[in-house]
């Protein structure tokens, strides 16, 4: 399984200290950052993921559990996905579409299962032109993550399932789509993969 890049600033001093305590003669002690620096690796797996063969069907911008589904009266669909600490943190393009406009708000950092978190925590939108209206997809950063990564750039177009970006230890994606053109299946409470 890929490990991403972004794990290597966060992994690589306990990795080190845990070497260094065993080259002094003290493994015992180097067991606890050794075990840090795997958790670290594993919350920045990135597994591979096959989306379902139907173009018909959308597919979850993330791992985690579904916490909300709204119809808004905007004439879109709110579809919720919080993810706890345990789960894979790449975040994915729900259908095939042209990033149409990106805008990022620095914003707070409360717990992302919090409806206000949606508002006022630091975000990433990303905006999809497809062949059935409008898409965005929000990353929402929670309590303990302190950075989204996003690799959308305006104009780019990205493949169902293709690869967005990333948040750190704990967050929230925001799914909006066009009502009229959607038959929602998830539910509230149940789980959710990227890109499946």
């Amino acid at each position: 399984m890929y490990i991403r890049e972004e794990a290597f600033p966060f992994a690589t001093p306990p990795a080190v200290v845990a070497v260094v305590l065993g080259a002094l003669g003290h493994p015992f002690w180097g067991v606890v950052p050794a075990v840090v620096a795997l958790a670290v690796c594993a919350f920045f797996r990135d597994p591979e993921r096959t989306p379902p063969p139907s173009d018909n069907l959308l597919v979850s911008p993330a791992d985690g559990k579904v916490i909300k589904t709204a119809v808004l009266g905007d004439g879109r669909v709110l579809i919720s996905v919080f993810m706890n600490v345990f789960n894979v943190h790449v975040n994915r393009a729900p259908c095939s579409g042209s990033t149409e406009k990106l805008s990022y708000n620095p914003g707070k950092f409360m717990a992302a299962w919090s409806d206000k978190a949606s508002m006022d925590n630091e975000q990433m939108r990303i905006g999809f032109s497809t062949p059935r209206g409008p898409v965005e997809v929000v990353q929402i950063a929670g309590l303990i993550a302190r950075r989204i990564v996003c690799w959308a750039r305006p104009g780019r177009t990205f493949a169902r399932g293709e690869r967005l970006g990333l948040i750190r230890f704990g967050s929230r994606v925001d799914l909006y789509l066009p009502e009229a053109e959607v038959e929602i299946l998830a539910r509230p409470g149940s789980p959710a993969r990227a890109g499946v």
